[in-house]
Order: C-alpha cells, then structure tokens, then sequence
C-alpha cells in the first residue's frame, strides 16, 4: 500500500518547525522515519500534514557538560554507535544500540524519534530509562524537561502535546568504571525483542552495591525498571547468590502475551536474561572475580 495525501513541510530552523506544528491540524512529526512511514505505508496513520526535521541543525550534536550528555533529538542512531563520548561515557547506550534494527535503519533512525515512538521492544526508550534520562520538549508555548519514567506513557504513547518536538535527551553519567551490561533476546538480530535486560552498577571499596539500575523491555506496555531487584541488591556485598536473588524478582512481572512469546516465557527470559545482564555489569568494572 502507499500513503494517503499528505502536505510535506521542511523548516529549516526550530522556531518554523514549531510555528509549523502550533498552526497546522493533523501534523507528524518525521524524525527519521523508520517506523512513521511504514505506519504510513499501512495507513495506520493518516496525517494531513509532514514535518521534517531533518534540515534543523541546532537538533543535532552530542555534548558532555558537567556530567551529563546532551544529545540532540535529530542525531542519528549510526553517529551514537560511533561516538566516543558514548562508548566512554556512556557504555550501556553504546552495547544496546548495536541491538537497534539494522545498520541501514540506524543510519536514519534518530533517538529522538524512537524515544518518541516509545515501542515497548525498542532499546532506546529502555535505555532512557536505565540511565535516568531527561527529555526536552519544546513547543511556541515554551519548553519542558521530563524525566524518562514520566515521559514514557504508555503502548506507543508519550507525555507530549501534539504542538510538542522533543529537541534533546540528556544522559546523566554514572562513575568512572561502573559496571554494566545488555542482554536481549530476539528471533533474529535486528528484529523486535521479546524481552531484554539492561543493569549498571556501582560499588563500593567493600564491594557493597552503592548504587544500581536494571531495567526491562519487551515484557510490559513500557520499559519497567525492576525496583524490588535493586531493593534487593543495594546494601549488600556482591556475589553470584545476591545476583541470582535480584533475577529472582521477576517472578513479579506479569508480562505481555502476543503471538512471540506467552507471559510464562517472556518472564522466564526476563529472569535469565536479568541475570546475565547483571553478571556482565560486575564484570565490566571486575567487580567480582566470578558470578
């Protein structure tokens, strides 16, 4: 199938695009288009009205201030997998990328436009997430920064109004030599995951967890932090045991059912997949010497 009609739009500053949205009805937003035009293509969406982004330069750019990465919403998922700043900053986000489609759709795809997607099996929303991101929106109206937990709605829904652009993410960093790791389980490489595990960690000189993050897609509506599992961790003295116990809280999830995967599945994998993630992020900073 092909699209219904539509008017295309190509601003070529932030202040048109947004003028742009505040004045025309039943506008999208295209921000690399990886999943709007297939949707398109299907008519599951019918805009009237096609906004690109992508000749706005002041979207783009990956910048570390104070601890934190600022990235611009437009900037496309192949200059991530490739950044420096990102492996070195932000290594998490570096391991989960290689996991996001294929390479021809990271060199279109933008993490604005997939954060703004919010598809339950996708990466980049569960790494939002994990790393406790900040989204900018902005709007004639003024602007706004939420918290990925907040931002993150519902199946394929965000906390933004429809004369909203998401304009950047911000990443805060965690300490030098962290641990962290990813886990994701798809039928094929680059295909939708059925479920995934992302967990970073921080220790102490007693080797007491001090500070820990492990989140999941593909199991629920959103990505879910699994806080009963970093209840479990925080405090205690890392070891192989006080890692299976923090998998073992999956067994408090109530997964999705679709025609992948049934929810005893997918929260089996979740468990197993928890547990490797975990295993890898004490590794990463040699944490412990065997999980």
């Amino acid at each position: 199938m092909k699209p219904a009609p539509f008017d295309y739009h190509r601003p070529i500053s932030l202040d048109e695009a947004l003028d742009l949205l505040s004045n025309l009805e039943n506008a999208k937003i295209l921000a690399g288009g990886q999943s709007l035009i297939a949707m398109m293509n299907f008519r599951f969406v019918q805009p009237d009205h096609l906004v690109d982004l992508a000749r706005i330069p002041e979207l783009t750019g990956i910048e570390e201030r104070d601890g934190v990465i600022r990235i611009g919403a437009m900037t496309r998922q192949r200059d991530l997998e490739f950044s420096d700043v990102i492996a070195q900053r932000l290594p998490l986000v570096k391991a989960g990328l290689a996991h996001v489609g294929h390479r021809q759709t990271r060199n279109r795809g933008t993490i604005g436009g997939s954060l703004s997607h919010a598809d339950p099996s996708a990466e980049l929303p569960m790494l939002a997430l994990a790393q406790d991101a900040t989204i900018e929106v902005r709007s004639t109206r003024g602007a706004r920064r939420l918290p990925a937990r907040e931002f993150l709605r519902g199946y394929l829904d965000v906390a933004i109004e429809l004369d909203e652009i998401v304009t950047a993410v911000e990443f805060p960093c965690w300490r030098a030599g962290h641990g962290w790791g990813f886990h994701e389980f798809a039928r094929r490489h680059g295909d939708f995951a059925i479920a995934g595990a992302a967990a970073l960690l921080e220790l102490g000189e007693d080797q007491t967890v001090e500070r820990v993050s492990i989140t999941l897609n593909g199991v629920d509506v959103t990505p879910v932090r699994l806080t009963s599992a970093e209840d479990v961790m925080r405090g205690r003295r890392l070891d192989a045991e006080l890692i299976c116990a923090a998998a073992a809280e999956t067994r408090h999830l109530e997964p999705l059912e679709d025609a992948h995967a049934g929810a005893v599945y997918r929260r089996h994998l979740a468990k197993m997949l928890t547990q490797r993630a975990l295993g890898d992020a004490a590794k990463a900073g040699a944490l412990i010497a065997s999980v």
